[in-house]
């Protein structure tokens, strides 16, 4: 009989022949011998305590190589905790594949074991799923999910693999047509690009405009559009406001740089060039008081429907460096600039000397028992000193991620990964072991609550396990926002004697979580501590837990999002 290969190999020779490098997961029934195969023919496998963190890693892959994170997990439960990577990618929009066993299909319906209609569980957080119902349509199907996940606006898609499926078998010849068959097959949609016209519209209005603006985000930088920014900011003198991931894509110390005076920029500005950034939360929906009624958006997306959605008074559909470069082609021709001298470029440059000065007159000072500032200021300036290839930073938590997002320095564009879009609590380590598969050249420092941390602390194991170069610094206060926060008033009923609800063991020794499996744990309480512990473990590049003791009273109930709590 010819050589016979069963699903479990036809499936892994099917990433792997579509470009697959990496896969994140749990392994178990029935998926195991999928994730060895998949190891055999080149594929690296990063085993997770987690599906959670497996996800998040998996979605966080997507958006650091413009390629689908792919995330392999168990039927039933697996697939269910596997939603919180899925779901997460979708609502960032990055590419991601979650792949999941599910039970054999002549028992379903009778309750069998990890029995869920996984197809159904994925709907609202997947832009394509498919189930493989035959061996043979596995190849198809792979190659469906990958192609997907990248395609208009990128996202979550779904990969049902029955367990029957990954048993039948199919001889070597027949899977080597198929693939082949698929391989030909393949149509890469070409993304869309606005007609030159609505271009001149764009370029008319930014020239125009008296108060003008770039704002720019996430989707700006998956796009790669780094060169092309950098260009139109600098060739029009238009000062820039990026969202907090889109920090790094233009140096955040550039001369134009308008962070540090955000609600002037956006309250006063009278047009603005959005790109890669939607008009959700995070942007005050562009909406009045925080923005000038009479603004004028120009909205950069790749998603037409996003652009319908916002209403601008200008959409430009398309791939975020594919519109600047026709941007910037326009403007050449006929060129413009603001000059430093210009009232707008003034008044920004103004109010962002002031805030910088105050806001470094805080930090200059060395507070101890630690407030948020000090060890944040003694990071910054440690992480800026690894100079180029730049640190990839991770920042979860309420405070932490808050001061984090003011005080850290981005030099370098995608070096800044956080709660992003949904405001995810968890993605820390995920991000972590991402960012270090996926950048192996970069040094990866995460700054973590405590609370953010405790959701996938485990994962510690999984940085010794792969040695990557991953410290973590947990900024311990006692638990979320910091220990017990309530009014005497507030401390009543049976339970009163109970820790309050936001408060952790006093005084944990995170530190020690990395040393059961062979890292390096630091506990540091001064200055000097934290110095020495940051110098050591940053050029010995393993990974590291540094445990940094902070004052419970210092920081803010829920960080900046008090309103909504």
């Amino acid at each position: 009989m010819a050589d016979c290969l069963d699903g479990n190999v036809l499936a892994a020779k099917s990433f792997a022949r579509f470009g697959v490098t990496h896969m994140f997961g749990v392994v178990g029934i029935p998926v195991t011998g999928l994730a060895n195969r998949a190891v055999q023919l080149g594929i690296r496998f990063i085993a997770f305590h987690n599906e959670q963190s497996a996800g998040y890693a998996a979605s966080a892959y997507g958006y650091l190589t413009g390629r689908p994170g792919l995330l392999l997990t168990v039927s039933g439960p697996g697939c269910v905790h596997g939603l919180a990577g899925l779901s997460n990618a979708m609502i960032n929009t990055w590419p991601m594949v979650m792949i999941s066993g599910s039970s054999d299909q002549k028992d379903s319906g009778r309750g069998d074991f990890q029995e869920l209609d996984q197809i159904e569980a994925v709907k609202p957080f997947s832009k394509f799923s498919v189930k493989a119902k035959d061996i043979k349509e596995i190849p198809d199907c792979v190659a469906r999910v990958l192609d997907h996940a990248v395609s208009g606006r990128p996202g979550g898609c779904y990969l049902d693999l029955p367990t029957d499926v990954l048993h039948q078998t199919i001889t070597e010849s027949e899977a080597e047509k198929l693939l082949t068959e698929v391989e030909k097959g393949r149509v890469f949609e070409a993304t869309k690009a606005p007609p030159s016209s609505e271009i001149e519209k764009a370029v008319s209005v930014l020239r125009k405009a008296e108060r003008p603006l770039i704002v720019f985000g996430k989707g700006a930088a998956y796009a790669r559009a780094e060169g092309e920014l950098k260009k139109l900011v600098e060739r029009t003198g238009i000062p820039f406001l990026p969202t907090p991931m889109g920090k790094g894509l233009v140096n955040d110390d550039h001369e134009l740089a308008a962070s540090a005076a955000r609600s002037l920029a956006i309250g006063k500005c009278d047009v603005a060039l959005v790109v890669g950034a939607r008009l959700n939360w995070l942007l005050h929906f562009g909406e009045s008081p925080k923005w000038d009624k009479d603004v004028k958006f120009i909205l950069v997306d790749v998603s037409e429907e996003e652009i319908k959605l916002r209403k601008p008074h200008l959409g430009l559909v398309g791939d975020a460096k594919n519109v600047l470069e026709m941007i910037n082609k326009e403007i050449k021709d006929d060129p413009f600039c603001l000059g430093k001298s210009h009232p707008w470029v003034e008044a920004i440059s103004k109010k962002v000397k002031d805030n910088v000065s105050k806001m470094e007159a805080q930090l200059a000072k060395d507070v101890w028992p630690f407030n948020f500032l000090t060890p944040m200021r003694i990071i910054r300036d440690a992480i800026l000193g690894v100079g180029s290839p730049a640190p990839v930073v991770v920042s979860e938590g309420a405070n932490t991620m808050d001061v984090g997002r003011s005080v850290l320095v981005q030099t370098e564009p995608r070096t800044r990964l956080d709660a992003g879009t949904w405001g995810t609590m968890g993605v820390g380590l995920g991000y972590c072991i991402a960012a270090a598969v996926a950048n192996p050249e970069r040094l990866v420092v995460a700054v973590e609550g405590d609370s953010g941390f405790g959701f996938s602390a485990m994962e510690v194991e999984t940085l010794v396990r792969y040695k990557l170069p991953v410290v973590v610094i947990v900024f311990n206060n006692g638990g979320v926002y910091g220990g017990d926060r309530r009014s005497p008033e507030e401390v009543s009923g049976p339970f009163k004697d109970d820790p309050a609800p936001t408060s952790f063991v006093p005084g944990a020794a995170y530190h020690t979580l990395i040393e059961a499996f062979g890292g390096k744990g630091y506990l540091v309480g001064t200055p000097d501590e934290l110095k020495s512990a940051l110098s050591e473990s940053f050029s010995a590049r393993k990974p590291a837990v540094i445990n940094v003791i902070i004052d419970p009273f210092a920081g803010a109930e829920s960080g900046r999002m008090q309103h909504k709590n």
